[in-house]
């Protein structure tokens, strides 16, 4: 018997979401609307996310775009970022239906840019063929999204349509009858049960994986860890993206703060205004590496950046953002108005770049790969959807194009949704045909299911020691490989002790922008070396929230070495330089390395 509301109806449907990014929120906000229950967790505060600290802005061709942009050209450029590694119909979805999560923002409050005449301001930004980047608050657009977001949450929450469940940390997920049906969760320092008819992870990537990030600490792999554990397929792992501009502090700036400051991200829209890169000496090296230079894609100009450093013999040094010549352009003042939130960081940080170079070096920004879904957040594993940076949907391919990422949290987390409400107690297969909670706009897209080959893993630690497969893209680029690695750091050997400090080293070492088949090599020893006195089937029965994110942190890494090891050619993100120097013509593969490992849910 089904249950039933206090009126004689059914009862409405649980929805289960985890994180508070853009994925989340919105998400939380569309089930709300259309009449489900809904739970929303985060670990933190409800503005700890990638998403409050994004500022590049989001892509979308509107109702009247730029002259001459199309969806057909975003499309394109995405495809074109993506080097022939994304899925095209999930491309295609995001680009067509942008316009429709743009006014669902809107109505949730989030006010974007406008320019004289009262129009969008559209930016252009790397990669991009055409103007087509909202923002809002200038280069604060993810905080200024978040903030829209969240005071719409809290009156969701006030008026009894979500609760809202703050630091808690998602520790398992539960099932029932084969389905995900809940999670448990460290709440207040205890342990929480929460149960629902499905679950929504939406807890965005895993920057802490690396010594230098753009990412808040709350950054943990925690979603994919959760999905791994529970089962789902995880594919494109081996792409991680390392954003060029990240300002680097002086030693003595650095040693004032204690080493605590976190990296500043100086936004890809500030070299859409004009900005460039020069090298140690003052010259201007990215022409020489890409025709699109400083607007090539973010992958060509951090892998340029290492490698030239490498060349200059000087390969943990950084090079210089010259964006002088945006302020001579513009007048006085305009990078002031155009960027505030960097203009005062940077100033914070004893730099004037108005008059002055910004030292800077690509940083770990943001994972193409993650737990697989269709195009309406459906995992591998029932009742278990992912949307956002968790999720591999195949629209980042193996390069995010610029200003995608919030994009794709808010058109596919309403897909999720849409895809939860049109869905019955057991999983589907068909695609939903759902009307958008967003606009009102019946949907068309049709979604095949599930049909990759899910690899199982046989050991019981979910670590990735087993045969997954074999490589399935012959695809390589350029530069040619160096005689020396470049951007390399002292790692801490395999016979070390594990720490999160020493993780982090040794992935920027051994698995960062540039990588070496030996190097992966000795990574994996490591990190297994560390599992073996760490399982991360220890970590659920400790009630302090910083184990379970070592676990989670430790399983991703080996998760992304397995990955690298596999993909023994350059693709996009992805560089080894001991591939050998790239074909004359290349033929890019759109095929994933998938794996899982075998099904392991915390039963009711």
């Amino acid at each position: 018997m089904s249950a039933e509301s206090p009126a004689g109806g059914p009862a409405p449907r649980r929805l289960i979401v985890v994180g508070s990014g853009i994925a989340g929120l919105y998400s939380a906000l569309l089930a709300a609307d259309a009449g489900a229950e809904v739970v929303l967790l985060t670990k933190g505060a409800l503005a700890d996310s990638n998403t409050y600290y994004a500022q590049g802005g989001i892509s979308a061709v509107l109702d009247e775009p730029s002259p001459g942009d199309t969806v057909a050209a975003h499309i394109a450029d995405t495809l074109k970022a993506g080097v022939g590694h994304c899925d095209e119909e999930a491309v295609r979805v995001l680009c067509t239906e942008a316009r429709l999560d743009i006014a669902g923002l809107e109505r949730f409050g989030v006010r974007f840019d406008m320019d004289d005449d009262g129009d969008p301001s559209l930016g252009l930004e790397a990669a991009h063929s055409a103007p087509r980047i909202l923002h809002a608050g200038g280069d604060a657009t993810g905080a200024g999204v978040a903030r829209a977001l969240i005071r719409t949450v809290l009156d969701a929450q006030a008026a009894g349509k979500i609760e809202v469940i703050g630091r808690a940390l998602v520790t398992s997920l539960s099932q029932s009858e084969g389905r995900v049906a809940g999670v448990n969760c460290l709440h207040d320092g205890r342990e929480l049960g929460v149960h629902g008819d499905a679950v929504l992870l939406a807890t965005g990537g895993a920057g802490q994986l690396f010594a230098q990030t753009t990412n808040p600490a709350v950054a943990t792999a925690d979603g994919l860890a959760l999905a791994w554990r529970a089962g789902a397929a995880v594919a494109d792992l081996e792409f991680f993206q390392f954003h060029p501009t990240c300002m680097v502090l002086p030693a003595d700036a650095l040693e004032a703060a204690g080493n605590g400051t976190e990296p500043l991200l100086i936004s890809e829209a500030v070299r859409g205004e004009g900005a460039i890169l020069l090298d140690a000496h003052g010259e201007r090296f990215m022409p020489a590496y890409h025709p699109d230079a400083e607007l090539a894609p973010r992958d060509v100009v951090s892998r340029s950046i290492a490698l030239h450093l490498a060349a200059l013999g000087d390969p943990n040094g950084h090079v210089f953002l010259d964006a002088m010549a945006v302020e001579v352009r513009h007048g006085k003042g305009y990078l002031e108005k155009r960027f505030p939130t960097i203009s005062a960081r940077t100033r914070q940080a004893g730099v004037d770049w108005t008059r002055e170079l910004v030292p800077v070096a690509p940083a770990a920004h943001y994972w193409m790969g993650g737990v697989v879904t269709d195009l309406y957040g459906r995992t591998s594993v029932p009742g278990l959807l992912a949307a956002g940076e968790v999720a591999c949907t195949g629209v980042q391919g193996a390069n995010r194009l610029a200003s995608n990422s919030l994009l794709e949290g808010l058109v596919f987390g309403r897909r999720a949704v849409e895809g939860f409400l049109a869905s019955g107690p057991s999983r589907d297969t068909d695609a939903p045909r759902a009307v958008s909670a967003a606009g009102g706009l019946p949907l068309t897209h049709a979604s095949a299911p599930l049909s990759r080959d899910f690899v199982e893993d046989a050991h019981a630690t979910g670590a990735p020691s087993g045969d997954y497969g074999t490589l399935t893209s012959s695809a390589t680029i350029e530069p040619p490989a160096l005689a020396v690695p470049a951007w390399k750091v002292d790692a801490v050997p395999a016979t070390g002790s594990f720490s999160r400090t020493a993780l982090r080293h040794l992935m920027t070492a051994k698995a960062g922008v540039i990588r070496f088949g030996e190097e992966l090599r000795e990574a994996a020893a490591a990190l297994n070396a560390w599992a073996a006195v760490e399982p991360a089937e220890s970590s659920p029965d400790s009630l302090d929230p910083r184990e379970h994110e070592d676990a989670n942190l430790l399983l991703a890494a080996q998760l992304l070495v397995h990955a690298a090891r596999e993909r023994r050619e350059s693709l996009g993100a992805h560089y080894r330089n001991d591939s050998g120097p790239a074909p004359a013509v290349v033929e890019y593969s759109d095929k994933r390395y998938t794996m899982s490992r075998k099904a392991s849910l915390v039963n009711d």
